[in-house]
C-alpha cells in the first residue's frame, strides 16, 4: 500500500454512499439536478422512480415528476446495462454516447447475428420518419421493424429512443410509448464516446464513490478496460478498502463522519444502492440479499433502511404501508419508521 494512503472502512463507505444518494438528508435541489447528483434512477417499474425521489427530495409529490416528464425537464429511456433509467436530458446524451457501441456489440453477440447490424440500421431508417409525427407505441414499432420482438428490442441501439409520457408514469405504468430523442429533447450535442465515458465515470463517482474500477464498470455495463482511459483523464483521489483494493474518488466529494446518524428511509424495487456494484457499502447486508433478490421475485422487493442498512421490506396495502422487519426493532426505531411510513402512504393515496 502506498505510504500515507488512507483506508476507508465499510461504515465510512456506507455513509459516503448514503450522503451522495441524498439518503442521509433530503435535498431541495431541482429534479434534473438531483438525478445528476445520484447518477439517475432505475425505472423498470414506473412507481419506483417516484418513491426513490420521494425518499431523496424535500417536499416531493407525485405530480412533480409527472409534470417534469411532460415538460421534458427529465427523461426516461433504456441506457446502462440495457435498463430503463430516469435521468436529466444532459445525462441522457452523455450516457447514451458512452455505452451505445458496446451495447450494440453485446446485443449482436447475444443474438448471434440475427437480425444483423445492417438490418437494424435499415429498420432505424424506416422508423425515423414515422416518429416525425409524434411518439409511437411499441406495437406500432414492431409492425414497422419486423423481426418480431428481437428487432423491436434492439431498435434503440440504432435509433435513440426515449419513453414518452403519459406512459411510464405513476398513472400509466407501462412504458410502451417511444419518441425520437432528438425530436423530444432537441438536437444531440456533439460528444464523442471517449468524452462521454469521462462524464459517465464522473457521474458514477459523484453518486456512488469512492469505488473500484470494477464497480464503476459493472454499473456502466462496460469492461474495466473500457473505463480505464476515462479514469486516466480525471484528477482523482485514491484510497484503499479494508481488503486492500484501490478505491477512486472525485476531489472534495463528501466523506461524512462514519458516526453520522442515518435516518429511516424507504427504497423502491431495484434501487441502485442495493445492486452488486454497491455491495462493498453493505447498504444491503449480504445475509439479507437472498430475501431481496431471488428467482421467485425477479423484480426484487421494496425495502427500508435502519442505520443505513436494509432491515426489512414494505408494501402498500389497503391505504397503509405495512412493514416486515427482518429482526426485532426497538421502540424508538419502530416509531420513526411508522412516521415515515405514514408519509409514504400519503404519496400513494
Amino acid at each position: 500500500m502506498p505510504k500515507g494512503e488512507r483506508t476507508l472502512t465499510q461504515r465510512e463507505l456506507n455513509r459516503a454512499l448514503l450522503a451522495r444518494q441524498l439518503l442521509l438528508e433530503r435535498s431541495s435541489v431541482s429534479l434534473p439536478n438531483a438525478l445528476e447528483r445520484i447518477g439517475g434512477i432505475q425505472a423498470q417499474y414506473a412507481p419506483s422512480m417516484y418513491i426513490g425521489l420521494w425518499s431523496r427530495l424535500d417536499g416531493f409529490e407525485r405530480e412533480h415528476l409527472t409534470t417534469a416528464l411532460e415538460k421534458r425537464a427529465v427523461v426516461q429511456g433504456t441506457l446502462l446495462r440495457a435498463t430503463i433509467h430516469l435521468v436529466s436530458p444532459r445525462d441522457w446524451w452523455r450516457f447514451a454516447a458512452a455505452v451505445r457501441e458496446e451495447r450494440r456489440v453485446r446485443w449482436l453477440r447475444y443474438l448471434r447475428g440475427e437480425p444483423t447490424a445492417g438490418e437494424m440500421s435499415a429498420a432505424a431508417r424506416r422508423v425515423r420518419p414515422r416518429l416525425a409525427d409524434g411518439p409511437l407505441l411499441r406495437a406500432e414499432l414492431q409492425e414497422i421493424v419486423g423481426k418480431g420482438s428481437r428487432g423491436t428490442n434492439g431498435l434503440g441501439l440504432w435509433l435513440d429512443l426515449v419513453r414518452a409520457p403519459p406512459s411510464g408514469t405513476w398513472e400509466r405504468r407501462r412504458a410502451d410509448l417511444y419518441a425520437d430523442a432528438e425530436r423530444w429533447l432537441g438536437p444531440a450535442p456533439e460528444i464523442g464516446e471517449a468524452d462521454a465515458r469521462v462524464e459517465l465515470v464522473r457521474a458514477y463517482l459523484r453518486g456512488f464513490g469512492p469505488a473500484s474500477r470494477g464497480e464503476i464498470a459493472d454499473w456502466a455495463g462496460l469492461g474495466i478496460g473500457q473505463v480505464a482511459p476515462a479514469l486516466d483523464r480525471l484528477r482523482l483521489r485514491r484510497f484503499r478498502a479494508e481488503d486492500g483494493e484501490e478505491l477512486l474518488d472525485l476531489p472534495r466529494a463528501p466523506l461524512p463522519d462514519p458516526e453520522t446518524p442515518a435516518p429511516p428511509r424507504f427504497l423502491p424495487t431495484w434501487d441502485a444502492t442495493l445492486l452488486a456494484h454497491a455491495r462493498r457499502t453493505q447498504v444491503l447486508p449480504e445475509r439479507h440479499r437472498p430475501r431481496v433478490f431471488h428467482t421467485k421475485v425477479p423484480q426484487s422487493v421494496a425495502t427500508f433502511l435502519v442505520d443505513g442498512a436494509v432491515a426489512g421490506t414494505w408494501r402498500y396495502e389497503k391505504g397503509r404501508v405495512r412493514l416486515e422487519p427482518f429482526d426485532r426493532l426497538d421502540r424508538a426505531t419502530r416509531r420513526a419508521l411508522d412516521e415515515e411510513a405514514e408519509r409514504l402512504a400519503e404519496l400513494h393515496r
